[in-house]
């Protein structure tokens, strides 16, 4: 069964809430009331809640986010309501089990929030937070920054199987900032960088962890993100009341979702007969496409791929099927995946220049693929975009979300 998304809202990633005495329950209240205004709803029409969260009990001390939301939103309480953990694709999951809960027919109209609060407390114990993603005591053991140790790990095996240019990073983070520009909602809207930001100059890009550097990495965001997904029972009695076309609206068509064991290092040493780095990666992202029936990424017009490190971001793009292992660079190169290419990646900056808070990126993915599909993403609008592709991926590539989405004529 087809849901689909009638509307939503992030907050503004660039927001230091901390810093202006407020919290998760904020964060909460702002982005469901924006979202509902958005999607022209009632709170009362709600069915049920999914929040996706990494750290709430780590970096607030906080626990039961569904209570937390209906404390924000009073008009939730009285409602089921679950979180959702899946590392950086907790957002991911959220969507994933709202769909389902909507495809077995127990509710018509789901909540989906995400949110993360980091930047409350100093870089390395926010480092130290998010360090409890990775198999605990036994990875990135004596890393400053356990998430980029263990990406630059992944950079120096791509590099021994494929062979990995510095430039190519340099121009995936550059890409990324540029695009972020556009975007008033961006964490990196107003960042400003020399051209030496993108390059090996130690004084400007100084090195993080490994081989990669402080541009490669995706930085310490505070946001959230929710929509309101529906079945079609009441999607069609919501744009009949409008006077729209069901066939108009942005619908989740197929999704993918794979996990694979915890550590980095068992993962990388599996070797898969066709040469991927991550097969389960590109089985999330198969799945998407068979459940949606479009026979691969040829039928995609814009991509939102977690991209929270540039290495990241290539791996991603290696698995949509575009090209074959170790191929990735030429669609950076060429310019396919550039705003204006033929297959735009991120055109609101990624994970690296929009921002990354972890709990709240995957329904954030999702949000600006239907403002795509549904010709309402403004600055950032891709001309004639009908289908879109979401890669969000928890961990080392731990957990993978993928999510194809599209108009409802389409469906």
């Amino acid at each position: 069964m087809t849901a689909f998304i009638l509307g939503g809202a992030q907050t503004d990633f660039a927001r230091h809430w901390a810093k202006e005495g407020l919290g998760l329950r904020d964060m909460l209240r702002e982005a469901v009331e924006e979202a509902l205004a958005d999607a022209a709803v009632d709170v009362a029409d709600v069915d049920v809640v999914h929040i996706g969260n990494l750290a709430g009990e780590l970096f607030a001390g906080q626990a039961q986010l569904g209570g937390l939301a209906a404390l924000a939103v009073p008009g939730l309480a009285g409602l089921p309501s679950t979180r959702h953990e899946a590392a950086c694709a907790s957002g991911g999951t959220a969507l994933l089990a709202a769909d389902a809960d909507l495809a077995a027919g127990r509710y018509d109209l789901a909540l989906v929030v995400g949110v993360e609060l980091m930047r409350n407390v100093p870089a390395d114990q926010a480092a130290a937070h998010l360090g409890s993603a990775t198999w605990a005591g036994h990875e990135a053991i004596g890393a400053t920054y356990p998430w980029p140790a263990l990406f630059a790990e992944i950079a120096q095996a791509y590099d021994e199987r494929f062979g990995l240019d510095a430039d190519l990073l340099g121009e995936i983070a550059r890409s990324a900032f540029a695009n972020a520009a556009r975007n008033p909602l961006a964490q990196a809207r107003d960042w400003r960088f020399e051209p030496s930001a993108f390059t090996a100059d130690d004084t400007a890009n100084p090195v993080v962890e490994g081989r990669l550097r402080k541009t490669d990495c995706g930085r310490i965001t505070d946001g959230a993100a929710a929509l309101l997904l529906a079945s079609p029972r009441y999607a069609e009695a919501w744009a009949r009341a409008r006077g729209r076309s069901l066939d108009t609206l942005p619908a989740l068509r197929g999704f993918g979702h794979r996990t694979d064991v915890l550590p980095l290092a068992d993962k990388l040493a599996r070797r898969d007969p066709g040469g991927v780095m991550f097969p389960h990666l590109a089985g999330t992202v198969a799945d998407a496409y068979r459940r949606a029936g479009i026979a691969g990424p040829g039928a995609i017009d814009v991509a939102e791929l977690h991209d929270c490190f540039t290495i990241t971001a290539l791996v991603a793009l290696e698995h949509l099927g575009l090209v074959g292992p170790g191929e990735g660079g030429r669609l950076v190169e060429d310019g396919v995946v550039a705003a204006d290419g033929t297959l735009p990646v991120n055109p609101g900056g990624g994970l690296l220049g929009l921002g990354h808070p972890v709990g709240a990126t995957g329904v954030r993915m999702a949000l600006d693929a239907a403002r795509q599909v549904a010709g309402t993403a403004g600055p950032l609008q891709v001309e004639g975009a009908r289908t879109a592709l979401t890669l969000n991926v928890g961990g080392s590539l731990t957990t993978t979300v993928a999510t194809v989405i599209g108009r409802g004529e389409d469906a």
